[in-house]
């Protein structure tokens, strides 16, 4: 992916290096496992988990340190940057040819645990948006995870597929269809709940199409093998494969991201169509 040479973007909140004290959510074992399953791309799954998982952690703490960060983590610093810019100025292009205004959203890199208005988090909850505060938060360590533990490609627009994920998230509350969306869970099943998570969830790789398709007109980012790496890493992130690995059977019935498949499918046509009136994933779940 071509990304140098971007312009500073005031909404990259880089606290790699720093840790404040308080509370915080423990991952690993069990839990850490649980957060995966329900959080992988977070979507706003984090504002559910958090009141929970606070009760089962009272009083722990961690103490406040700071460090300079080191070269490979500026250079990581400047790519995600590079790659929120394109989403600003991408997003700004699309808001604008719909006669809306699009208000920009922040994106905070962390490492360990995080505070946000959704509650406290780990990184075990994987990168994840959170409405409260209109912010994307993420710790760079899970896409080694996404290598190692469920088989992705790996690669820099794997990366650039999961914050475009993210921040589809925010185009959806900017929109309204997040509000909607858990009205329209009240008094469903949770099979049926599910099943219109799935549609938000698929509604957001669609925005991540959406915007590598604006992104190569603008900027002409792409690279030999870059929509690979984001197909492998939907494939590795689908409900299916994620419970295949974990539990080692699938419960479709539970499912709150989609399959690889379609997670994959909706990537493609947003990328493909570049149509942002063609993402309507609630009409085709059944």
């Amino acid at each position: 992916m071509k990304w140098q040479g971007r312009r500073k973007s005031e909404n990259l909140d880089d606290r790699r290096g720093m840790s404040s004290g308080g509370k915080t959510i423990v991952g690993g074992g069990i839990i850490g496992i649980i957060i995966l399953l329900l959080n992988i791309f977070g979507g706003e799954n984090a504002q559910m988990l958090t009141p929970v998982l606070e009760q089962m952690n009272q009083g722990q703490s961690t103490p406040t340190e700071q460090r300079d960060l080191t070269a490979k983590e500026l250079e990581e610093q400047d790519f995600i940057n590079a790659l929120l810019v394109d989403n600003e100025d991408a997003w700004t292009k699309i808001f604008q040819e719909n006669n809306l205004i699009y208000k920009k959203p922040k994106l905070v890199l962390f490492e360990g645990a995080v505070e946000t208005a959704c509650g406290n988090a780990t990184s075990d909850s994987g990168p994840f948006y959170c409405p409260g505060d209109q912010k994307v938060y993420m710790d760079l360590a899970f896409f080694e995870e996404l290598k190692t533990r469920f088989g992705a490609q790996g690669g820099d627009f794997a990366t650039a597929y999961v914050i475009a994920h993210e921040i589809g998230h925010h185009v959806q509350t900017l929109l309204g269809t997040s509000d909607k969306m858990r009205q329209l869970q009240q008094g469903k099943t949770k099979a049926e709940a599910n099943k219109l998570s799935v549609a938000l969830e698929l509604q957001a790789d669609f925005y991540a199409g959406i915007w590598t398709h604006y992104n190569q007109q603008m900027n002409n980012i792409l690279e030999e093998g870059d929509i690979d790496e984001a197909l492998s890493a939907a494939q590795a992130v689908g409900d299916d494969a994620i419970q295949a690995k974990i539990q080692g059977h699938i419960v479709p019935e539970s499912f709150t991201h989609g399959t690889s498949a379609q997670r994959k499918y909706w990537f493609m046509k947003g990328y493909k169509t570049g149509d942002i009136t063609q993402g309507n994933t609630f009409a085709e779940i059944n």
